[in-house]
This record gives structure tokens, C-alpha cells and sequence, in this order.
């Protein structure tokens, strides 16, 4: 007798489990894997329970089966697989496949019926046979050697059901099921059974006579309506008996043997579980294999420092007209200097030359070869490329393609844009791992401690994998129709960024320090104040404390409560303003605390010594819609709705006496983009007769004329205006204008009976999004959003208020963007003085030359007013003054 363990998995049914036990689960690319992770987590923790020596997922195919042609109707009731599931089971199939396990399906049968077959020959085999599923239509296989395990709550818990389990429960034999399921049907196998007959009376009546035969043999012991139900439905019992038993003898083409577990195909499974982003499951493979397996992948490079061998490869350069480049440099890139740069022309070996071993000619020569636009250059992070050759008064031309920004168009959401992820991605390739080589904290080396072996393989890695990227990415980007989004804006403006960073913006330090005095003395005056309203002195930065006095020494009314304890965040205290005078004070400490140390110091501490000025880093691959962000410091985060937050905007001031900030501001582009998209005619007309769209609103939505329209109804219609922009519902709007909900939706409907465009062009934003599986801006600026078919609710409303806001927000990024590149041309083209220096948001700073100010401000509002042209009017305010300040 065979002893050995064969478990046999419903595949169908454990996958739509898992599919609907977890949220929408995608990777950043958009791929559903909610599906996946939930199977394999259920396959992991029961294989590694039991140990099974043989495994077979059985599967449905699409199609009819043998029970189809009994019953037409059979399973008819059952709505169509969503397309986010059923894109998985490839998937699934796949990683069994790598993991040594075998599938099946076949044409007029189920999976059932494959794992009722497999279960018959094991056992007849003498094996122990484990069976597991979702559903308890296999309780009828249990034996005394078959168990049937059924998952519970979703996928966290399993129910094992042997022979004995079930005659001990239910009172009858598991071959019984099949008879009870005759009586009482199947609603979700649209199997009718006898009208009436529940559960509960199809066991009793099969415990009495044993089995449907039994029931119709001794139907005149049945009374009452009961009787009549059986004996008008005996056709219908019989025929839905013989369509819930599982078949056990289907002809399979495979023995017991075949389905033995095979070895682990780890190397594959590490790459899919990677590009599933299934950090945890990673844990599952025996990474040792993969470790020494893995090859490192290098290509030759020569290491040059002679002006004779330079001059070599400014030459070749020239002849094969496309390079692949990388400057390695330390993490500090503005203030650090260049260890090395890489140049390899295309189809030739790469070359390495360290700045440490170069002279003046040397430098020269290589200087040549990056201001040569004929000779067009691709690279990556390229933006920290160019603010060394600026640093080292190279003028820089000619770059044609950067692989990150490349993939990031392509896919927005994606947070690596590595080397070696992209190198992974593309090519399955790995190559050095410089961050580990770089070590952490403490003991963290600099990149120029490095082995010069090291260097040279992992630069030789980089130019070859930039090249290789090249055509890839291209390809990808000319197919959905983003050559102009890449070409046109996103790759010039990795010069624009790389430039800002290099000229920053003047800090004013006394004035920081000035203004740091004025808060410092408030917050110790506050903290007086907050000490003698409660009695006591406490910790007002611990929200503990904070919950102790406001709730129990002071007695207010507790609002929210944590799993720590008492809630106190801003919106708790919101409510409790006008509960006590305490309640306000310990808001402004808390605001003035942040402004203190986040953008006294925190600035102070981010002025460069040697230029005077704040550095920041421009990010132009982090954000999904497209917008630029900053960090090192966030400058776009400075606060402009309070006073103490716009006067820190005092101390960012021009180049003076010769300087001054010229801001120009998009007016409402989001709201004029709407209207162009939407090509809703009121709207339209609002912006072209350039009326204030928020009082037309307010006389719109509130029934006034423009005339009746007070400061407060402008006020909430311009609430409504960006409300609808942002699809926010009508109990955000309720709190954000303090009106009833029933108002704010009186108001909405208002407004999309008057706006109707609007209304259709939000639809048709969700509609487009759940066809698609993304949205697009104007310039094809793609974003997948993959919540909108979450089952769901608040995750699925999320993906909608994406889907409307998207087009919006991305296109003002788009021409942001665009006016960026145009507006640095045109000051460089011009051989101006005058910089551009900052963005933010919906707006550009440019630092100018008092002489030329008048010239760049009409230069500015007019190529920004022109950046592209849309069916209403670009509005752009120009503002002057010597510092951040005066300008707004």
C-alpha cells in the first residue's frame, strides 16, 4: 500500500476565494494581484502544514460541460468572471508551473470532478488523500481516507472534515450530500432542486429514507404541502441529484506519478514574485540557490586617463553620433565633486575616466564631447548629470533620452527607477549592488572609498543597460503615443530642473532668525497661558498628556478615542474650540511649533555656505500626475494660508540690488482646463468673456443675480468650483463650507444642472477609466488606476475621484512644464541675466535683472498664456517684488 500523501486543490475555487476575500490588490504597473497573493498564501501555509508528496491544482475551463447538456440552465445564473480575476489565473498557473506542481483542466468537465477522479485512484492506491476548496460540494468525497479541508473567513482559517466528522455533525453518510443537495438545489450552481426544501428539511428527509430513491419510495409517508412539492418536482430532484455529484472516473490522460512535486524553478519564482511586488513570499524561496546561481552581469570597459585615448573617444563619439554616459558622484550631488564618468558610444566598449587622474587637456577633451549636440546622449537620473557639468562651467548639449524619466512616463506609479530594477525589468539581468557595497549609518563609505574594481563593473553595468534601455523604452513610449510628452517636454526639462537646482534661491538668515525670535516668544508666552487654564504644567507636545488634561482634569467632552487613548489630533480640537479657551491655544502652539522647527530651522539649516542660497532638489519622476515636487527642503510646502506661514516667505529674496522676483501665476487652470475639456458652454463662455467664474457660479447654483452675489456666497461657490474638480462628496463639502449635507447636495445637483458638461464629462472620465484601466491627460500622460474595479465601495469612489480629477491636474502639469521650457529657452536664448529659479505649483519665479524686467514679464506672461492652446483663454498674473513675499 502506497502511504505516501496526495493533496488534490480546487484551483477555481480558492482563487475566487482569495480574489474576493482581499482589497484590489495591483502592482504599479496595474497589474490585479489580489488573486494571486491570496492563493499562494493559502498554498504556502497548507503545503508546508501537511507535506504532501504529490499536489494537483485542478481548474474550470470556460465552456459548457456534460452537466450543460442535462441542464441548459446549469450555473446560468453566475455573473461573468470580472476581468480582474480572470487576468490572474495565467499568472497562477505559471508560478505552480515554477514551483514543480501540476495543473489540469479539460474540455466537459470541472474541477470537481478532476479532484472526485484523482481522490478514487489515490485511494484506491492506498494513499492519504487531502482535498482542498472553498466549496462544501466536496464534503460527498470524504472517506476514511479522504479529508476534505474547506477554507473559512475569507483565507485566514481552514476546516478539516473527515467520514467521521461529517456522520457526527450532520447524521448522514459525505455520499449523502449528493441526495441532499438533490432536495434542496443550489443557488449559486443555479441547480433548482424541490421549491420549498431548505437544508434543514432535505437532511431530515435523508436521514429518514436514506436517499432521494428511498424518499419516492415511501412518499406516502410525507404529508402536507411538503408531499405535494416532492411529488410535483420528482423530474426536477433526480435531474439536480445527478447534477451535484461530483464525477469520479473522467478520463484523465496523466497517472498519480505525474502529479509528483517537481523541484523549484527559484531564480524564475524570485523574478515573478518581484515583479508581483510580493516582498513577503520572496521569504518562501531558498535564496541561497539563487545567490550562487546569480551572475553578476559585466561587459568590457577600459579605464583611460591619457588626453591621446580621450581624444580617441571624442573622435569615435563623434563617428557613431550616440553615447550612453553617467557621472558617479556622491548622494550630496550639488556640493559633492565627480569621482568618475562613464562614456560609452554606441556599439563600442565602454570607457572610464577618473577625475583624479585627469589634467587640463584631459578635461578639456571631455568637456568637448558634452557640449558637441551633434553627438546625442542618453543617460539616467541624468538631471544630477547635468548639475555637475554645469558645476564644472561645461555647457551641456544633446541629451536624447534618460531611462528613468523614460519609464516613469510609462509608469507613473513605479517608485525604483533603479539601474538594477530597470536592468531586472527589461533583461532579467542583475548587476552590482553599489548600495550594499556603500554599507549603512555609521559606517557608510563614501563612493570614492570604493574599490576602483567595483567602479569599473558597476559603470560598465550602467552604460550597457542605458543603451540597452534606449530602444525599449522608445518603443513603448512611440506605441501609446507619448513621443511628444517625452521629447518635447519631459527630457527638456531635465537641462530646465538641473539648472534651477544649480542657481537656488537667496535666504535671507537674519530674517529667518528675526522672525524665529517673534514665534519663540509667542510659544513661551502660549505655554504660560496653556499651563494656568489647566492647573497644572504638562508635556503639550505628548497628545497623552494633551488627552489627560482637556479630558479628564478639565472634563471635556471626549470625541474620538484611540487604541492608546483619548484622540487629539486637529480635527478633535477643531471641535472642541469653543469648549474651552485652552483648546485654541494649544492649536496655535502646535502651529507655531511646526513653523519653528520644520521652517525656522529647519531652513537655516539648508542654506549653502558658499553660495548663500537654498538648493533644493527638483523631482521630476515621483508624483502620478505628473507634477513636480521638491524636497531638501519641500519648498512647495511653505504654508500661504496663515500670516506666520507666508511672512517665512519674507525671507526668501532676490539677488539684490540688481535682482528682483517676477511670479507668474496661473489663474484658476484647473478650472479652465475643465472647461475645455468638458467643452461645457457656460463654463466656456464664463472664461472667454473673462467673467469670475466663482460669482457666475454663486449666481448659478444659489439662484442670485451676479449683482445679489455677496463675499461669502463667492466664497462657497468657489468651495463648490474645486469641490467638483476633486469629486469630492457632499459630506466633505458640508464640513469644508460649514452648511448641512442636504445643502452641499442641493448645491451639486445645482451646480451639474447648470455646468451639464461637466456632469457628462465626469462620467465618461470613469467610464473610459474602467475600459481602460487608466486615464490620460492631453498630452497622453497616462495614470492607471486600478481601484476602479475594487468591489470595494471607498476604495472604488477613490479610483472615481481619480479618474475625473487626473486629466485635469496632469494636463496643468503638462503645461506647467511646457511653459517651463519655453520660458528657460527664451531667457537663454536671449543671453538674459535674468533665471528661472522656482516652481511652484501653478506658478514660476524667475529671478530678473531689474534692466530687463519689463522685457521678461511680457515675454513671461505671454509664452505662459501661449504654452498651448486650448478652446478658453490661459490667464497668467504677473507679480513683482524684492522678495517671495512682495510677490504674493
Amino acid at each position: 500500500m502506497d502511504k505516501r500523501k496526495l493533496m488534490i486543490i480546487d484551483g477555481s475555487s480558492l482563487v475566487h476565494r482569495a480574489f474576493y476575500a482581499l482589497p484590489l490588490l495591483t502592482t504599479k504597473g496595474g497589474e490585479y494581484t489580489n488573486g494571486v497573493y491570496g492563493f499562494l498564501t493559502m498554498f504556502y501555509r497548507i503545503r508546508e502544514q501537511e507535506q504532501p508528496d504529490y499536489i494537483c491544482v485542478a481548474f474550470d475551463r470556460r465552456g459548457p460541460t456534460l452537466r450543460h447538456k442535462d441542464y441548459s440552465e446549469y450555473k446560468g445564473t453566475r455573473d461573468k468572471t470580472p476581468s480582474e480575476l480572470s487576468q490572474q489565473f495565467p499568472i497562477i498557473k505559471e508560478v505552480l508551473h515554477h514551483l514543480g506542481i501540476k495543473t489540469v483542466d479539460m474540455d466537459d468537465y470541472e474541477a470537481d470532478d478532476i479532484a472526485g477522479t484523482l481522490a478514487r485512484l489515490g485511494e484506491e492506491r492506498g494513499m492519504d488523500v487531502l482535498l482542498v476548496t472553498g466549496d462544501k460540494d466536496y464534503l460527498q468525497l470524504a472517506s476514511d481516507k479522504s479529508d476534505v479541508l474547506i477554507t473559512k473567513k475569507g483565507i485566514s482559517e481552514i476546516e478539516s472534515y473527515n467520514k467521521s466528522r461529517i456522520v457526527e455533525e450532520y447524521g448522514i453518510e459525505p455520499k449523502q450530500f449528493i441526495d441532499v443537495k438533490g432536495l434542496m438545489g443550489d443557488k449559486s450552481d443555479n441547480i433548482p432542486g424541490v421549491p420549498g426544501v431548505g437544508e434543514k428539511t432535505a437532511l431530515k428527509l435523508v436521514k429518514e429514507f436514506k436517499d432521494i430513491e428511498g424518499v419516492y419510495e415511501n412518499i406516502d409517508s410525507v404529508s402536507g404541502k411538503l408531499k405535494e412539492k416532492l411529488v410535483e418536482n420528482k423530474q426536477m430532484a433526480f435531474l439536480s441529484k445527478k447534477l451535484g455529484e461530483i464525477i469520479v472516473n473522467v478520463p484523465l490522460d496523466f497517472s498519480i506519478e505525474d502529479l509528483f512535486v517537481g523541484e523549484e524553478n527559484v531564480e524564475r519564482l524570485k523574478e515573478i514574485y518581484e515583479n508581483l511586488e510580493f516582498k513577503s513570499l520572496l521569504g518562501k524561496l531558498d535564496m541561497e540557490d539563487i545567490e550562487s546561481n546569480k551572475e553578476i552581469m559585466s561587459y568590457e570597459i577600459a579605464v583611460i586617463k591619457d588626453p591621446d585615448e580621450i581624444h580617441a573617444l571624442a573622435e569615435e563619439s563623434r563617428e557613431k553620433g550616440k553615447i550612453s554616459f553617467k557621472i558617479l558622484t556622491e548622494e550630496n550631488y550639488f556640493k559633492e565633486k565627480p569621482v568618475c564618468i562613464g562614456v560609452k558610444p554606441e556599439g563600442s566598449k565602454s570607457r572610464l575616466i577618473f577625475f583624479k587622474d585627469i589634467d587640463k587637456e584631459g578635461m578639456e577633451l571631455l568637456k568637448g564631447i558634452f557640449e558637441d549636440q551633434i553627438i546625442e546622449k542618453s543617460g539616467l537620473d541624468s538631471k544630477s548629470d547635468l548639475l555637475k557639468t554645469i558645476q564644472m562651467g561645461w555647457d551641456f548639449k544633446g541629451l536624447h533620452f534618460d531611462a528613468s524619466i523614460g519609464e516613469y512616463i510609462i509608469n507613473p506609479s513605479q517608485s525604483n527607477l533603479s539601474v538594477n530594477k530597470l536592468s531586472e525589468e527589461y533583461f532579467k539581468e542583475s548587476g552590482p549592488d553599489i548600495e550594499g557595497e556603500l554599507g549603512k549609518g555609521k559606517n557608510r563609505k563614501k563612493v570614492r572609498e570604493l574599490e576602483s574594481s567595483f567602479i569599473e563593473t558597476y559603470m560598465s553595468f550602467v552604460l550597457e543597460t542605458i543603451e540597452k534601455l534606449d530602444s525599449k523604452i522608445l518603443e513603448i513610449i512611440h506605441e501609446r503615443n507619448m513621443d511628444e510628452l517625452f521629447n518635447e517636454i519631459e527630457m527638456p526639462l531635465v537641462e530646465v530642473l538641473a539648472y534651477m537646482e544649480y542657481y537656488g534661491v537667496k535666504v535671507d538668515k537674519e530674517e529667518l532668525d528675526k522672525l524665529g525670535k517673534v514665534f519663540d516668544s509667542e510659544i513661551k508666552e502660549l505655554l504660560s497661558e496653556i499651563f494656568e487654564l489647566a492647573g497644572r504644567e504638562f508635556n503639550v507636545n505628548s497628545p497623552k498628556q494633551i488627552g489627560e488634561v482637556l479630558f479628564e482634569d478639565l472634563g471635556l467632552p471626549v470625541i474620538k478615542k484611540t487604541k492608546t487613548g483619548y484622540s487629539t489630533n486637529a480635527e478633535v480640537l477643531d471641535e472642541l474650540r469653543h469648549e474651552h479657551d485652552i483648546v485654541e491655544k494649544i492649536l496655535r502652539y502646535r502651529q507655531l511649533v511646526k513653523l519653528q522647527s520644520t521652517y525656522i530651522e529647519g531652513l537655516r539649516g539648508m542654506i549653502d555656505e558658499n553660495t548663500g542660497r537654498i538648493h533644493t532638489r527638483f523631482n521630476q519622476t515621483v508624483t502620478s500626475t505628473g507634477r513636480i515636487s521638491s524636497t531638501e527642503p519641500n519648498l512647495q510646502n511653505i504654508p500661504i494660508r496663515s500670516e506666520e506661514g507666508r511672512l517665512i516667505r519674507k525671507a526668501f529674496i532676490s539677488q539684490a540690488p540688481d535682482f528682483v522676483f517676477l511670479d507668474g501665476d496661473y489663474s484658476q487652470i484647473e478650472l479652465r482646463l475643465l472647461a475645455h475639456i468638458s467643452s461645457d458652454p457656460k463654463m466656456m463662455d464664463a472664461f472667454i468673456n473673462n467673467e469670475d467664474i466663482h460669482t457666475k457660479t454663486a449666481a448659478e447654483v444659489f439662484g442670485y443675480s451676479k449683482d445679489e452675489v455677496t463675499s461669502d456666497l463667492r466664497y462657497k461657490a468657489k468651495a463648490i468650483n474645486f469641490s467638483i474638480i476633486y469629486g469630492i462628496s457632499d459630506f466633505s463639502l458640508s464640513k469644508d463650507i460649514g452648511i448641512s449635507r442636504k445643502e452641499a447636495r442641493k448645491y451639486i445637483d445645482n451646480y451639474f444642472d447648470n455646468y451639464s458638461r461637466v456632469k457628462l464629462y465626469m462620467d465618461d472620465a470613469v467610464a473610459k477609466g474602467k475600459e481602460n484601466g487608466y486615464v490620460e491627460t492631453l498630452l497622453n500622460r497616462r495614470r492607471y488606476v486600478p481601484e476602479l474595479a475594487s468591489r470595494n465601495y471607498n476604495i472604488r469612489s477613490f479610483g472615481e475621484r481619480v479618474a475625473m480629477n487626473m486629466p485635469i491636474q496632469g494636463s496643468a502639469a503638462d503645461i506647467i512644464k511646457m511653459a517651463m521650457v519655453k520660458v528657460f529657452k527664451n531667457l537663454r536664448g536671449n543671453n538674459l541675466r535674468s533665471r528661472l529659479i522656482l516652481t511652484i505649483h501653478d506658478e514660476l519665479i524667475i529671478e530678473a535683472h531689474k534692466d530687463e524686467a519689463d522685457l521678461v514679464k511680457k515675454m513671461m506672461k505671454e509664452t505662459m498664456e501661449n504654452a498651448v492652446k486650448l478652446n478658453v483663454p490661459l490667464k497668467v498674473d504677473i507679480l513683482e517684488g524684492e522678495s517671495w513675499y512682495e510677490t504674493k
